[in-house]
């Protein structure tokens, strides 16, 4: 196999480091440099004799050279994530110095786009790579310092205070977390063998607003505890100690076991019933060699993630999200997590996927895509704004909310993306409110104020009651709603988890009294039938009194759960909810499983997957029927929209539910 040739883009003090371990390398070379500084450029292309032809004054022309098959990106963290996507859509491998992103939302978007083009990526935590983490994880894996309890972890330095400095500056996302934390985070992680279920974070900002020092206290799913340090005003032992039932593993040197990133000279101590070995870990290579050589050798066996130890594409999103909340512990908020940050990363989303589809219902002055986003799941607009940007992008236009969501930060989220886009006036935004206990006409218009206010709207397009209250004569909840459309509050109206009785009744007393109907019914309406409701009070419309009410009186349909929680795909696939609303638990039974296999049976012969095919089978019906889906990142987004490629024919349709014992082929 020949090298793989690698470009740089920033050829800063790191770069050069990288380039030393390149040259020491025997699976890469570098041949390329990128940087908009043409006296770095040339200092760093004549140092490492790049010819002229490859020392590039932009990035788009080092991506686009076909005779770099790799980018190392080690620019200030704030373009990371950018290049890094860049890089990968324009064919490369890349080595990304840390932190990939910014927040997890970015790292997950990079990892997507990688599996995407099938391109290997690596978050490059060089002490990761050193011989001495390997021999750490042999000590551990050999039980001889018995069950692995606590970990402690220290990468602290006193750089001065320089506001404009790179670690004090806010615009680049400066201080200790974000420019050392991931060292301590992911050793720990490493150390511990176990995903994180708690951090507890506290620590010094600088006057310019980034952390100085940060400590934090850590626990793992399977218990182990682990106390961090960084700081880049103070200096610290910078050793890291793992306790076991029967012993300690000492690091002396673990985040740069070299002199100046050369040669390798650090010890391992190894503490067992009160006797200390200290073995001496000595190599000749350059440090940053094995890094190099780690994703060089990678690359060239057509891997798309490096072996362990290696940070892993989980590692790096886990690494990330410990970052984020050790960072908010502090109250330390990014520029791109400001509600009125501006920032979107392009090309999460792949090209040529399908043109989202619009429809039009009565009452709604603006078309609607067929696909609705759900947002029950962003909590912050940063986090939120990396899938909706995508959204946007892919011609969604719709969005799904609920006052009680997320004690109102779902809502607060998306009306600041909303509002820092100037997308409201063309958005399609589902209010709902009124959720059990508080389902009375009053709380319908307290919340609904209330959730306006939260998205920045003065109007609601479409309003849902998000549940029933049989308490309540139907007619003051028609009379509420009324009241509302009247004021200008909301556009067309209806029901969510309502039963045709309740939703005749209540059209009835419309009719009777020359008041607006219930328009649009919000159900849940999937291809697996909820056998057990995944809250109280929820109700499905796939059963045949429900369909046959829809189909005869065309009522608007938009399906909460429309992907069944992800019944449909594999079961690595589904995400890990808890176990009395997970999808086995709320649509399992022998009549679905006969639903996935006919699904499966069709996805193979129109080539998309039976997630898919579930998905088409709700658009669809022959009622105005829309999907909400609930995206968690933009690859979710990619991965949903072949379900708008598939026609389905009205016996297939009937066939997928069991209405029908054979469809026409």
């Amino acid at each position: 196999m020949g090298k793989t040739r690698w470009g740089i883009i920033g050829p800063g003090t790191i770069a050069h480091n990288f380039a030393d371990g390149v040259a020491e390398c025997s699976s890469g070379e570098l041949v390329a440099i990128a940087s908009r500084s043409a006296p770095r450029r040339a200092s760093f292309g004549d140092r490492y004799t790049i010819t002229m032809d490859k020392r590039y004054n932009n990035y788009g022309a080092i991506c686009a050279d076909q005779d770099v098959d790799a980018i190392y990106i080690a620019t200030p963290h704030p373009w990371h994530a950018e290049l890094a996507i860049r890089a990968l859509r324009a064919g490369k491998h890349v080595l990304c110095e840390k932190p990939a992103g910014l927040i997890a939302g970015e790292v997950v978007a990079i990892t997507e786009v990688a599996a995407q083009e099938n391109r290997f990526f690596m978050e490059a935590y060089m002490y990761r790579c050193h011989p001495q983490i390997a021999r750490m994880l042999e000590i551990i894996d050999a039980g001889e310092i018995g069950t692995v309890r606590h970990i402690t972890a220290s990468f602290g330095f006193n750089a001065g205070f320089d506001a404009s400095s790179r670690l004090y500056d806010p615009d680049l996302a400066g201080g200790g977390i974000l420019d050392v934390g991931g060292y301590v985070v992911s050793f720990a992680r490493l150390a511990a063998g176990s995903a994180l279920d708690r951090i507890s974070g506290v620590g010094e900002m600088s006057a310019s607003g980034v952390d100085q020092t940060a400590f934090a206290v850590t626990r793992y799913v399977n218990g182990v505890t682990a106390n961090l340090a960084v700081a880049v005003s103070m200096n610290m032992d910078n050793t890291a100690m793992i306790i076991g039932t029967n012993g300690t593993i000492h690091l002396t040197n673990p985040w740069m076991p070299g002199r100046d990133a050369g040669p390798s000279d650090t010890t391992i101590e190894v503490t067992v019933a009160g006797q200390t070995r200290i073995e001496a870990l000595k190599h000749p290579e350059h440090l940053f060699t094995f890094e190099a050589e780690t994703a060089s050798a990678a690359i060239a066996e057509g891997k798309e993630q490096p072996d362990r130890p290696a940070v892993s594409w989980a590692e790096s999103i886990e690494i990330a999200q410990t970052l984020d909340l050790w960072r908010h512990d502090l109250e330390y908020c990014l520029r791109v997590e400001d509600k009125a940050a501006k920032r979107i990363i392009p090309g999460v989303l792949p090209a040529g996927l399908p043109k989202m589809p619009q429809k039009r219902i009565e009452g709604v002055d603006r078309d609607i895509s067929a696909l609705v986003m759900g947002c029950d799941n962003k909590v912050s607009t940063a986090e939120g704004a990396i899938v909706w940007d995508a959204w946007w992008e892919a011609g969604g236009n719709a969005f799904d909310t609920g006052f009680v969501y997320g004690g109102g930060l779902h809502e607060q989220a998306l009306g600041h993306w909303m509002a820092s886009r100037g997308v409201a006036a063309d958005a399609v935004v589902i209010v709902k409110g009124g959720h059990t206990p508080y389902c009375t006409p009053r709380a319908l218009e307290s919340q609904l104020e209330t959730s306006l206010n939260r998205l920045q709207l003065e109007r609601a397009p479409i309003y849902i009651m998000h549940r029933d209250n049989l308490d309540i004569p139907v007619g003051e909840f028609v009379e509420t709603l009324n009241r509302l459309h009247d004021a200008g509050k909301i556009g067309v109206f209806g029901g969510s988890n309502w039963s045709v009785e309740r939703l005749e009744h209540a059209n009835s007393y419309a009719a009777e009294h020359g008041l607006k109907p219930m328009a649009v019914l919000n159900n849940n309406l999937s291809l697996a039938v909820m056998e057990r409701p995944l809250w109280p009070g929820c109700v499905t419309s796939n059963t045949p009194q429900m369909l046959k009410y829809m189909r005869s009186q065309g009522t608007a349909h938009f399906s909460w759960s429309s992907q069944a929680r992800g019944y449909f795909l594999p079961e690595d696939l589904r995400y890990r909810l808890p176990e009395d609303t997970a999808p086995e638990t709320c649509f399992g039974s022998a009549n679905n499983a006969e639903r996935r296999k006919r699904a499966e049976i069709l996805a193979a012969e129109k080539d998309v997957s039976p997630h898919n095919i579930a998905t088409a089978w709700v658009l669809a019906q022959t009622f105005p029927s829309f999907a909400l889906i609930g995206p968690r990142s933009p690859g979710e987004i990619a991965s949903t929209l072949p379900s708008l490629t598939v026609t389905l024919t009205p016996q297939e349709v009937l066939w997928l539910n069991l209405e029908a014992d054979a469809r026409e082929i």
